[in-house]
């Protein structure tokens, strides 16, 4: 039977301190009831002898020390999952906000779910095909896999994010593909954006959506990428889907982390984020993966700002540690006009060899994507020697490489945000920038495939 105490002992910001609790457990839930009726809902995050510190979803703004009643329900959070959710938009913690009603649950799932047995994991093959092809061709997306997306303050990630969710996709006969996308922290017109995009180019019956705005609850913040993955795990897990889960923006719920163990009065480590953040990351990035007998995937894109676009900051430092590569934009291309503004030489896809060439991408895709990185390279240094002798004392050969590097970033990277390339035209558009350069130079191409593909 729950027990229910009358008052509360503290009130600080959304943590409220209850004394004299019994049999209390941590994340169990509890229903408070105010003194003029209405309720709300807190989560235990830390017991200490007969006390009990709550977090209040919904915040603390209104309520009294005395004359609130608190019941202690022996329950952690549960996420009511069904099929019904493809096409539906929730809050937070997965409350509809559609105006279409309540789904139907087929079963209620603990949000925090339960990690990965390492020894049933499987190895993640196969390639998620984004249409984008400075990621399709240099940093892949494999499916089971986290790939996190490193952007700066005002750059083109939205856009981007969008870009993604319209036009992934599997390779035919592979199973059902969904999308679950997590906004955290957004503001209201950014949250209509993303809503509006996928409802007017069809991609919203496929998938999910998690929104958490910039005026709702710290709390919630916590709850809501906990809330789409275990919508992920039960769709891929249960309904054998593969499922990809773009979710924007970490720093704002890594912000939200650092707010909360503030307010517990924890001691801070760099920056003034909680010691046990690097934990914390990692149980939402290690919920991604393929299990061994189970035909569905959750792949994940977790999108961050850096804060001064500072790769060292302690978000994409650690996440860095946690995913499997990382595609990094661009301050530089992004004031360019370049779009999508990868910075290709520090993206990096670590599982990308074991998902493309023959029978996955195309053969020569593993070749020309180590060519395309190197001559990328070389340009960068041609263009700091013509920084320093200009470019009319530059040898041809250097000439070819700024005029490439002028192609490279004109075509292969720059598309426009509907542009939806396949890995084959992805891969010619490759050929065409390499056919620039000299043959002789192309050293990282086997001569079989120049003898293919470079006289064409």
């Amino acid at each position: 039977m729950a027990l229910e105490y009358m008052g509360l002992n503290e009130i600080n910001g959304p943590l409220v301190a209850i004394e004299g609790v019994k049999g209390a457990a941590y994340d169990e839930i509890v229903d408070i009831r105010m003194s003029d009726g209405s309720k709300r809902t807190g989560q235990v995050i830390t017991i200490s002898e007969d006390k009990a510190i709550v977090q209040v979803f919904e915040g603390s703004s209104g309520m009294a020390l005395n004359n609130t009643v608190s019941k202690f329900t022996g329950k952690t959070l549960a996420l009511p999952v069904s099929k019904e959710m493809l096409g539906r938009v929730f809050d937070g913690v997965g409350r509809p906000v559609d105006g279409l009603g309540e789904i139907f649950p087929e079963k209620r799932i603990d949000v925090n779910g339960n990690p990965i047995n390492p020894v049933s994991r499987e190895y993640p093959r196969n390639f998620i095909q984004t249409g984008i092809s400075s990621i399709d061709g240099l940093a892949t997306l494999i499916r089971g896999q986290k790939l996190p997306i490193f952007s700066g303050s005002g750059m083109s990630h939205d856009s981007l994010a969008v870009q993604i969710v319209r036009q992934a996709k599997i390779s035919e006969g592979s199973g059902d593909f969904v999308i679950i996308f997590v906004a955290m922290g957004v503001k209201h017109d950014v949250a209509n954006y993303f809503r509006k995009s996928f409802e007017e180019s069809g991609a919203l019956e496929r998938v999910v959506m998690f929104l958490n705005l910039s005026n709702d609850p710290v709390v919630e913040r916590i709850l809501t990428p906990r809330c789409a993955l275990t919508a992920a795990e039960y769709l891929a897990f249960e309904h054998n889907m593969h499922v990809l889960v773009v979710m924007t923006d970490i720093t704002s719920y890594a912000e939200a982390v650092r707010e909360l163990s503030s307010s517990k009065g924890e001691i801070p480590s760099r920056k003034g984020y909680p010691g046990y953040l690097y934990s914390d990351l990692a149980s939402l990035y290690e919920r991604a993966g393929m299990i061994k007998g189970k035909k569905g995937s959750v792949t994940q894109i977790p999108i961050l700002t850096m804060p001064n676009d500072d790769i060292t900051h302690p978000i994409p430092d650690l996440t860095g540690y946690i995913t499997e590569g990382q595609i990094v934009l661009s301050r530089e291309l992004f004031l360019k006009g370049i779009y999508p503004p990868v910075s290709v030489l520090p993206s990096l896809s670590r599982l990308m060899k074991d998902g493309i060439g023959k029978g996955y991408t195309r053969e020569d895709h593993p070749e020309v994507g180590n060519q395309l990185f190197a001559a990328y390279a070389k340009v960068n240094d041609t263009r700091a020697l013509a920084s320093v002798i200009g470019e009319d004392e530059l040898s041809e050969t250097d000439k070819m490489y700024l005029a490439f590097g002028r192609a490279f970033e004109g075509e292969f990277l720059n598309q426009s945000v509907n542009e939806n390339r396949s890995i084959a035209e992805t891969l010619e558009l490759a050929w065409k920038l390499l056919r620039m350069l000299p043959r002789e130079d192309l050293d990282r191409i086997s001569t079989k495939t120049l003898d293919i593909y470079y006289e064409l």
